[in-house]
């Protein structure tokens, strides 16, 4: 059943089935091959998507476009939750400025797709609370609070990274656009800049979940972007509306898919005989993180976040438990993992918007896109091996 399983799902996707289609097919051959009755499949799927804090991926989602529509995100950069919407929202509008500044239309659109990856560690990250849905022990409080260092060190790797060849090949040297006063400039960012606050400071004092944070986030950019920017008409709020149930629709579906896969793995149990024989063999721990990584790395460039997880957390789980890693922190890794995949060839979603807004191919953006991957997975191996980096934020604030 198991080769059965993972046979069926490796031809589909090699044919070019889409990704949430070839998960829900691979689990419903399993279904029926092993005589488990075919009425489960609708119920499993159902069952996926029917959960509570899944309510928040759709308002988010609707949270972040109407931040971008209203020139929230246009102050403060992308907060969608999403890595291919940050890229999107960011890239708009940083590419001509950064072209009219000297910086090659590669350069831009490799940096900006490695910095829009991060929006799926900063929170509010769509990918936590998914993952929260399948590892309950890990909260979404937690994982958003464990999620802020990283992300930060990321950014921070990113950016000296790109000063450095900025500097080095004189990037930007000829622009003519003045800075832009800084007071000024903080004052007029002052409604996106109170956002974050608003949303992850209600959480921490417990004045809404993660799921009301998302409404909360609703409310606040409908009221910056009708009365404070006055960006935001009622035709463009409808508009809004059907985007944000059309991305939905994409992403819970391949959650309902994803979620009879899971099912079948789980059912068929491969992955639990194989922890425990790795687990029983001695294998330094050592060793199986730095096999983990490689692993996930090389799926991340084919696999978005919420497939990756179905398919390798009911291995990563029970092996994380037998070496006694916090699941909260395996969260993270993981979803770092995926985060490189996005702007690294061959699939890179977050890379082929961007080459698209540039008018460049992802050929020519290679040679700095694989700069920028070398800067992230060096943070990477420093939270692999260094837990305390991702852990100790979420322990002071007392969700771990």
């Amino acid at each position: 059943m198991s080769w059965l399983l993972f046979g069926v799902l490796l031809v589909l996707m090699c044919a070019g089935v889409p990704i949430a289609v070839a998960l829900g097919l691979s689990g419903a051959v399993v279904v029926a091959a092993a005589h488990m009755g075919m009425m489960s499949v609708p119920t499993m799927v159902y069952s996926g998507i029917a959960k509570y804090p899944l309510l928040a991926i759709p308002v988010f989602i609707l949270a972040g476009l109407i931040f971008e529509r209203s020139g929230v995100a246009a102050s403060l950069g992308g907060i969608s939750g999403s890595g291919p919407a940050d890229s999107a929202a960011v890239g708009a509008i940083m590419i001509p400025a950064m072209t009219r500044a000297g910086y090659p239309r590669e350069f831009s659109a490799s940096l900006i797709a490695a910095g829009g990856s991060t929006a799926i560690i900063i929170p509010p990250s769509v990918a936590f609370i998914i993952y929260s849905v399948l590892v309950p022990q890990a909260s979404v409080p937690a994982l958003f609070a464990a999620g802020i260092v990283p992300g930060l060190l990321v950014g921070g790797a990113l950016m000296a990274t790109a000063v450095f060849f900025s500097v080095r090949h004189g990037f930007g040297a000829n622009t003519t656009e003045a800075r832009p006063a800084f007071w000024r400039s903080l004052r007029e960012a002052g409604w996106a800049l109170l956002a974050p606050v608003i949303i992850l400071g209600g959480m921490r004092s417990g004045a809404f979940t993660p799921t009301e944070a998302a409404v909360v986030a609703v409310a606040y950019g409908l009221l910056v972007g009708v009365l404070a920017y006055r960006s935001l008409g009622l035709r463009t709020i409808w508009g809004l509306l059907e985007e944000a149930a059309e991305i939905s629709a994409v992403i819970l579906l391949l959650v309902g898919l994803a979620a009879l896969f899971g099912w079948a793995v789980d059912t068929v149990g491969v992955f639990n005989a194989f922890a425990k024989w790795l687990t029983a063999e001695g294998t330094s721990e050592a060793t199986v993180l730095i096999a983990i990584t490689v692993v996930l790395l090389i799926a991340g460039t084919a696999l978005d976040a919420i497939a990756t997880y179905f398919v390798f957390l009911p291995f990563l789980v029970p092996v994380a438990m037998a070496y006694g890693w916090d699941l909260t922190w395996l969260g993270v890794i993981v979803t770092l993992n995926v985060a490189i995949g996005q702007f690294t060839p061959p699939t890179a979603v977050n890379l082929m918007i961007t080459c698209r807004l540039a008018g460049v191919s992802m050929e020519s953006t290679t040679v700095w896109v694989l700069w920028f991957v070398a800067a992230m997975t060096g943070v990477l191996l420093l939270l692999t091996f260094v837990p305390e980096l991702v852990l100790f934020l979420p322990r002071a604030l007392g969700y771990l």
